[in-house]
């Protein structure tokens, strides 16, 4: 139990340390830029002390849960016992064998985006500023799509050990390609749905995931394979949000086309 205080307390007060610089930033511009007083200065207070214990306790919370948990996972999929069940070690273990590895980080990748609090505020203002052109659901759906393919297409980049740059490449190519024929309303709301996904529960999870599957697949370097997920993580739903911006409006339009020819 006083370990675990000491360790709270340690956390305490760095974090504090962190939200010092955002204090004096908001005080300075409101006392000498704008120069004038808070008018809910109680609130103010509050709200940032309840900031900075939410803070401490989602990084203890990462520390002893979500990291861990993330490692764990990477290192039983990629056990001898789990692949290769059988008595023969000597059998080598081709990319083909971490199926379980690519659906686990699609799912996983999925599911933390969907409840991703960052990605549900985008949705909903996304929703409510365009008066229900964009659905808040379907848009959360892409997006989450988008992070699944992604961390899938990551973590085989890991498993296989091909150069990080043609991925990115290839897809960002992808990405100039749609912007040129995708709605214009969609195309800033798409490049913000990349930079949402990598948040408080997608980040820890996605970032554990990488380095232990460099650490427990044989050949691999944690720091220069086990980095890079997060990159896939911001550029697939890019790509997810335009394609269902671009199907929407294609679906639309030819339904469109087919009422003129059902009055005839």
């Amino acid at each position: 139990m006083s370990s675990w205080i000491n360790e709270f307390s340690s956390v305490f007060l760095s974090t504090i340390k962190d939200v010092t610089p955002i204090l004096v930033v908001i005080i300075f511009f409101q006392l000498f830029i704008i120069k004038r007083q808070f008018s809910q200065l109680k609130n103010l207070i509050i709200g940032m002390v309840y900031v900075i214990i939410g803070i401490t306790f989602f990084l203890v919370g990462l520390d002893k849960a979500l990291f861990p948990l993330g490692r764990l996972m990477a290192e039983q999929l990629t056990s001898n016992s789990f692949i290769n069940p059988s008595t023969d070690q000597s059998v080598s273990i081709a990319w083909q064998d971490y199926i379980w590895v690519y659906v686990f980080g699609g799912c996983i990748g999925f599911a933390t985006t969907l409840a991703e609090p960052s990605l549900i505020a985008v949705a909903i203002k996304a929703e409510q500023i365009s008066a229900g052109n964009i659905k808040a659901r379907y848009l959360r759906l892409s997006v989450s799509i988008g992070v699944a393919v992604g961390i899938a297409l990551g973590t085989y980049r890991i498993v296989s050990g091909t150069e990080l740059y043609l991925f990115i490449i290839t897809g960002y190519i992808i990405v100039i390609i749609q912007t040129m024929f995708a709605p214009k309303m969609i195309v800033g709301l798409a490049y913000d749905s990349g930079g949402v996904t990598t948040s408080t529960v997608t980040v820890p999870l996605v970032t554990s995931l990488g380095i232990g599957l460099a650490t427990a697949i044989p050949g691999s370097n944690p720091l220069l394979d086990g980095f890079g997920l997060i990159a896939f993580a911001s550029l697939f739903p890019i790509i997810a949000v335009l394609a269902y911006a671009q199907i929407t409006e294609w679906l639309t339009r030819r339904a469109q086309l087919k009422r003129p020819e059902e009055g005839d």
